[in-house]
């Protein structure tokens, strides 16, 4: 039983007032020992009826009743014997209320569920093309079936030359190309009472203009004439090919359109009976007997009316309607229900009938797909190696030492040079001053004083004296280049070259440094961003985003975005007049129904779904019962929808889901 009628049959228990008790001296008094029986059965039963009431349980308090209404020796009436009769009545009709709406509801929740199956399967080609596949080995039976039988009325023998096209012809013969034949109605029973439309094999197409001129007029006409029928001819193919799938598709069409009348006509019934909520709750809260007998016949003319109940005159006490209700109009309702959807094939095929294609081509092919995996292990087998290796190699090499290295620039940092060493520059910035400073010793004879301001001069790379060396050199460069100095000034200019190329070495290093944990993140960069995206692909297949994942999964979560969008598309389309001094609006009964029928699927799944004793699901059962209410209107119920909408939507992924 749902929740919602589990709830509302305890709170119409929980209203019924029950009648005091008599004095043992006053029942020995007035009542035999067979009706003292009978009383204290009836007790029994009215303590006893507690939701859930089954019919086995309705039939045994109406054996009860009738057992105390035929008692032989009762001489007088009794009022506690009345009072206590009727608050069995009472609390049996609340029972059968709360079991009926449980019986309308459930079968508008099945209803709803096979009419969702059958539109995902029209709404795809490929699923249509797929259903067809699933239920051929029917369609087969069934054309083997209406052969073998047509062939027993005209008394021919059964051959195999019967089940060739020609012969099929000849036994079901076609009046007219929009009639379907024999074969055609055994393959696609829905047809029997669905026609199929027109459009399926009448193209209407405009007529080409074949006005030209009088140069062209000999060519165009041919080409357009020849357009026409490759046209038309391929478009009769396809039609052919495509054929069997538009009626698959036809036939979920039509099981839509059946199931929309079923869901449509329960809703309607499960709104009326909800408008009867209020008179028998008041019937339950009445203390006098006759004011609540009242109460409860009025309550049994209208759920009369309502379930249309044939077969009982009205002048009959209430037992008769509660034993005529349990024992024939529940279950003649139940069971014409399920011939309704047995008869039109209204519920989705068996799972042997949707996995067969699975269980006979699954087999084979992982029988291939063994066979192949085994002849190639040696190849998988390196091809998993390399794949490991590489793996291993971009973990160490592109992510994690890289990592190590930005963590010790880091916490030590380094002063080695990335291009020179400061070891290298110093070196030959001495070097050229020891050449300078003997060349201008033994040329220039410097003094002690020249020779320090020179080695300053060095070092801040002005040669001034050198290059005064080479230029008197440079005068007689045979003679200098034999016996004079100008091979000396060449080879410190050489060094002076050395150490200017050494120091923008060393200034192009040094800002190499300043840059290095900037150069470090850009290398580890796109390792970590791929790392990053596999990541994230791994956590949403862990998470699930098409299996149950948080909050039931993306399909759930599509399914309750669904219904609210549906809840809300009702609300604003119920066309109940409204009060003119209030503003209340009122909601029709078939809108009532169907939104029951939505809220009570909306309560599934919180309960099933969402976290337990979490505010989520608290908060989310609390706007659902407020949906429920009847009291309420159409725009309070309204304000109610975007309330969850405000809270509920970006937690659930409401706001995503159209995005999809």
């Amino acid at each position: 039983m749902s929740t919602f009628v589990t709830l509302l049959h305890r709170e119409l228990s929980s209203r019924v007032l029950l009648p005091p008790p008599s004095s043992p001296a006053a029942e020995s008094a007035t009542a035999s020992a067979y009706t003292n029986a009978s009383r204290d059965a009836l007790r029994t039963y009215l303590a006893e009826l507690n939701p859930p009431i089954s019919l086995p349980d309705a039939r045994a308090c109406l054996d009860a009743l009738h057992r105390f209404e035929q008692g032989d020796v009762r001489t007088s009436v009794d009022g506690e014997d009345e009072a206590l009769q009727t608050a069995v009545l009472v609390k049996l009709l609340i029972g059968l209320y709360v079991q009926t709406l449980e019986v309308y509801l459930d079968e508008a929740s099945d209803a709803e569920t096979q009419l969702e199956w059958w539109a995902d399967i029209e709404r795809s080609r490929i699923r249509s093309a797929y259903y067809l596949v699933q239920t051929l080995p029917l369609r087969i039976y069934n054309v083997v079936d209406t052969v073998i039988r047509s062939l027993r009325r005209q008394n021919l023998p059964l051959q195999l030359s019967s089940f060739t096209p020609t012969a099929l012809q000849q036994f079901f013969p076609s009046r007219s190309a929009l009639r379907p034949h024999g074969v055609t109605l055994a393959l696609f029973p829905h047809l029997r009472r669905e026609p199929y439309p027109a459009s399926l094999f009448v193209h209407t197409r405009a007529k080409p203009n074949l006005s030209f001129s009088s140069e062209r007029a000999p060519v165009e006409p041919m080409f357009h004439w020849l357009h026409t029928v490759w046209a038309r001819a391929s478009r009769s193919v396809y039609t052919t090919l495509t054929l069997p799938i538009e009626l698959s598709r036809h036939e979920c069409r039509y099981k839509l359109k059946m199931l929309e009348e079923i869901r449509d006509d329960r809703a309607s019934v499960l709104g009326h009976l909800l408008e009867l909520r209020d008179d028998l709750s008041r019937a339950a809260e009445t203390t006098d007997t006759a004011d609540r007998v009242e109460l409860l016949q009025s309550f049994v003319v209208k759920f009369r009316g309502i379930l249309a109940v044939e077969g009982l005159d009205t002048a009959k006490g209430l037992s008769e309607f509660a034993t005529l209700l349990t024992n024939s109009t529940i279950p003649r309702h139940v069971s014409a229900h399920n011939n309704q959807i047995t008869t039109h094939e209204l519920r989705k095929p068996s799972r042997l009938t949707r996995y067969w294609p699975r269980l006979v081509f699954l087999p084979p092919v992982a029988l291939v797909g063994v066979r192949w995996l085994y002849n190639s292990r040696e190849s998988l087998e390196h091809t998993a190696v390399d794949a490991v290796e590489t793996l291993k190699a971009f973990w160490d090499d592109w992510l994690l030492g890289p990592l190590k290295e930005i963590v010790k620039t880091v916490r030590t940092g380094s002063d080695e040079g990335v291009i020179v060493t400061k070891e290298s520059v110093k070196s030959d910035l001495e070097s050229l001053e020891r050449m300078t400073l003997a060349l201008a010793k033994e040329k220039l004879n410097y003094t002690a004083e020249q020779m320090a301001a020179l080695s300053e001069q060095v070092r801040h790379g002005d040669l001034t004296a050198v290059m005064q060396i080479y230029e008197d050199d440079i005068r007689n460069p045979l003679k200098s280049a034999i016996g004079g100095t100008l091979l000396r000034t060449l080879l410190v200019q050489v060094q002076k070259a050395k150490v200017d190329i050494d120091q923008a070495l060393s200034g192009i290093d040094k800002l190499l440094k300043s840059q290095e944990l900037t150069f470090a993140f850009v290398g580890v960069a796109p390792a970590m961003t791929l790392v990053y995206f596999v990541g994230s692909y791994l956590n949403t297949l862990w998470s699930g985003s098409k299996g149950r994942g948080r909050y039931g999964g993306s399909r759930r979560r599509a399914r309750v975005w669904s219904i609210m969008r549906r809840i809300e598309r009702l609300l604003v389309s119920s066309s109940s007049p409204s009060t003119a001094s209030t503003g209340y609006h009122a909601i029709d009964s078939r809108t009532s129904g169907l939104m029951l029928l939505l809220t009570t699927r909306l309560r599934s799944y919180a309960e099933m779904c969402l976290p337990s004793n979490s505010r989520l699901r608290g908060g989310f059962l609390e706007d659902v019962a407020a949906l429920e209410d009847p009291v309420l209107g159409r725009n309070e119920k309204l304000r109610i929808v975007d309330r969850m909408w405000n809270s509920w939507g970006t937690r659930l992924g409401w706001y995503d889901m159209g995005k999809e």
